[in-house]
């Protein structure tokens, strides 16, 4: 799968990025894809390749640009807890720096880039988040319910807060299909019922699911939440998804 280095003009400067694609020509759906907090390296060019060979041409920015080009942070190979909680102090206040106005500003400037590109097939598109990427998700689904068709978000951070503005509080606004893989302990059980309660009273069409025996991260192979069996559970349910509300290979 090719990958190729971007710049996405925005409000705010330019967002670094890259995209992978088939490299067998023609024009596929595209899908925006959220990095979890850690932002972009290795294992999310991987996943990006991954989903690409399927039929879809992927868009990764780097969330932090504002910061400067990824990796705005040091990254060790492997995020073992010992590092863990020291690289999530250093990125928090780079995480609430991304108000929601920041948010849907850049939203906005990665839908028009990925839809104008000539490898993009016209029609909707996806989006899909890791961490707190999965909010960022929802916000973009539910600011843009006319373009996008399918929304995930797997070990999501975010998705249900005191804000007024909370991303389970906008679901009334989503069209999108929705898809969100949990990890045990990423929501409490009232936070879970309050979500769902959200997105049955809006109509949505949804799957909520704890995957079983799983912490935050699971998806991350380069971390020690890492779980195979879970991160394949994440592509049996992403992808489908994607191919019933953009088609693909």
């Amino acid at each position: 799968m090719p990958i190729k280095t971007l710049h996405i003009p925005t409000d705010d400067g330019q967002a670094d990025a890259f995209a992978a694609f088939p490299d067998r020509g023609g024009r596929h759906p595209g899908v925006l894809l959220y990095t979890d907090a850690f932002g972009v390296r290795p294992v999310l060019r991987r996943m990006a390749r991954e989903l690409a060979e399927h039929g879809y041409y992927v868009l990764v920015p780097n969330l932090y640009y504002r910061h400067g080009p990824a990796p705005v942070t040091e990254l060790p190979e492997h995020i073992g807890e010992d590092v863990r909680s020291e690289l999530i102090a250093r990125l928090m206040p780079l995480i609430e720096e991304h108000t929601t106005e920041r948010v849907l500003r850049d939203a906005d400037a990665y839908l028009t880039f990925l839809t104008a590109q000539p490898e993009v097939s016209a029609g909707p598109v996806g989006v899909t988040g890791y961490c707190w990427g999965a909010a960022l998700a929802m916000r973009t689904a539910t600011a843009h319910p006319g373009q996008v068709a399918a929304v995930a978000g797997f070990h999501p951070g975010f998705l249900v807060t005191d804000a007024p503005d909370s991303p389970h509080r906008l679901v009334p606004k989503l069209t999108a299909q929705v898809h969100l893989g949990l990890a045990e302990n990423d929501l409490t059980p009232e936070a879970l019922g309050e979500l769902n309660q959200a997105l049955d009273a809006a109509g949505v069409e949804y799957t909520t699911e704890i995957y079983p025996g799983t912490v935050h991260g699971f998806t991350m192979s380069d971390t020690d939440a890492f779980s195979p069996s879970a991160t394949q559970r994440h592509w049996d349910r992403l992808l489908p998804l994607l191919e019933r509300t953009l088609g693909g290979v």
